[in-house]
């Protein structure tokens, strides 16, 4: 009895799909050859001092960034000037900058994400310092030894005519010059730190020195146009004991994201995202939503960077995990030629797959028609037994074809031939025994 039909294999299911499948794989590894590599999962801030802001946002951007799996080293540094070196040497891959620094840039090949918060120039003196007798003679920090903060007061002093000659300059900044400031050790320091900065808040508060207010703040933000004018307004630090006791006039450049020109496209956005949850409430000198922002910049920003400021994040980083959506992106550029491959690879796989599994029913239909006593009766004359032997074995073989559901109509029609040539071959034995030819 013949056995019941098979269902396909694993086996031939892999006969039938298995050169495509490998086809269609093979050619997204040669895509992958020729698309945009992978971002790191692994990058080095450069900020600043412990005791600074930028070193204080470095650990903000490297819990944002943390959600998406990129792990973010906060390296403390000695400030801009700093980090413009070890960005040009390769040693950090992204850093905070302080406006006006891009001037000492000995390669072009650095790109600005944005500017982030107006960084005032705090000038504090001692309270009993008399101003009016100008800064002849006082010893004023100029910030730390080749400091972005050493560079600008430099240029402020040269400005109104102060030199080394004239006053006795020393190289202290952040911590060290508010604490010398306070003990009197010198009466009047330059600094350059947001005002969220714990040295600025101390300075602040503290009852031995004050802010200076700058005055002809206008001349000298048209003379450096990467400065704004800011005002602290009274009372803003501590209302209750009037800190500062009337409104300050700064002059402000605005800290900076910069990079190297070939910084990751999917970092740009990532970086900036974060620089928008970060700094968009704004704060004491910044309206919401003023920053981040492409004002205020050292560096060119690229396509890329201005896209993100005009658009915001692309679709898919809009709506997909970030690693999933930059595979997306990179791949997008490979996927017209990959169609241009596969549409009509995919359009002659249904008929050759058709043609192959129909191969095994025509090829035992010829030999079927080998068997035929209509097509090959002088051939079988004498032979039926065995005729019919070989087509019972033929049947035998027809049952052990597997075949799709789709396609076993074709096999029971192979069947019903198959008896249908038995009873005529039946037919032929009983005329061979009558002496007569089949009718």
């Amino acid at each position: 009895m013949a056995e019941p039909a098979q269902h396909p294999t694993i086996k031939e299911r892999l006969k039938y799909f298995g050169p495509g499948t490998l086809i269609v794989i093979a050619s997204f590894l040669v895509a992958f050859l020729f698309i945009k590599p992978a971002p790191p999962s692994s990058l080095v801030i450069g900020t600043g001092g412990p005791d600074g802001a930028y070193f204080h946002y470095g650990q903000k951007f490297a819990q944002i960034l943390a959600r998406d799996g990129i792990q973010l080293k906060v390296r403390s540094t000695g400030g801009s000037i700093d980090n413009l070196r070890l960005l040009e040497s390769g040693e950090i891959d992204i850093a905070f900058m302080q406006g006006g620094v891009g001037s000492r840039a000995k390669t072009d090949n650095l790109i600005s994400l944005g500017s982030l918060y107006y960084e005032p120039i705090w000038v504090f003196h001692r309270v009993d310092l008399d101003l009016s007798k100008g800064l002849k003679g006082l010893r004023i920090g100029m910030g730390g030894k080749g400091s972005a903060t050493e560079i600008l007061s430099t240029n402020v002093m040269n400005l109104v005519g102060i030199t080394s000659e004239d006053a006795d300059f020393v190289s202290v900044g952040g911590n060290d010059a508010v604490d010398m400031l306070i003990d009197g050790t010198i009466d009047f320091a330059f600094m350059v730190y947001g005002f969220e900065a714990p040295l600025i808040q101390k300075a602040l508060r503290s009852d031995k020195i004050l802010p200076h207010s700058t005055v002809r703040a206008e001349a000298f933000a048209r003379r450096f146009r990467y400065w704004s004018i800011v005002s602290l307004p009274q009372g803003i630090v501590d209302f209750a004991t009037d800190i500062p006791a009337k409104d300050i006039t700064l002059l402000a450049p605005a800290a900076q994201l910069v990079a190297p020109s070939d910084f990751h496209p999917a970092l740009i956005d990532l970086f900036i995202g974060a620089a928008e949850e970060i700094f968009s409430q704004g704060g004491v000198f910044e309206d919401p939503g003023e920053f981040p922002s492409l004002k205020l910049l050292d560096f060119n920003a690229t396509s890329d960077i201005r896209r993100f400021y005009r658009s915001g994040p692309s679709f898919l980083r809009r709506y997909l995990p970030f690693w999933v959506a930059n595979f997306i992106d990179r791949m997008k550029i490979m996927l017209v030629p990959l169609l241009a491959i596969l549409f009509p690879f995919f359009k002659l796989m249904p008929p050759l797959y058709r043609w192959r599994v129909r191969s095994k029913i025509f090829r035992c239909y010829r030999e079927l028609e080998l068997l035929d006593p209509e097509l090959h009766y002088e051939e079988i004359k004498g032979q039926v037994p065995e005729y019919l032997s070989r087509l019972d074995q033929l049947e035998e073989k027809v049952s052990k074809i597997s075949v799709p559901l789709g396609f076993r109509e074709s096999v029971y029609n192979l069947r019903i031939h198959i008896d249908m040539i038995r009873s005529r071959l039946m037919k032929t034995y009983g005329s061979e025994e009558l002496g007569q030819e089949p009718g």
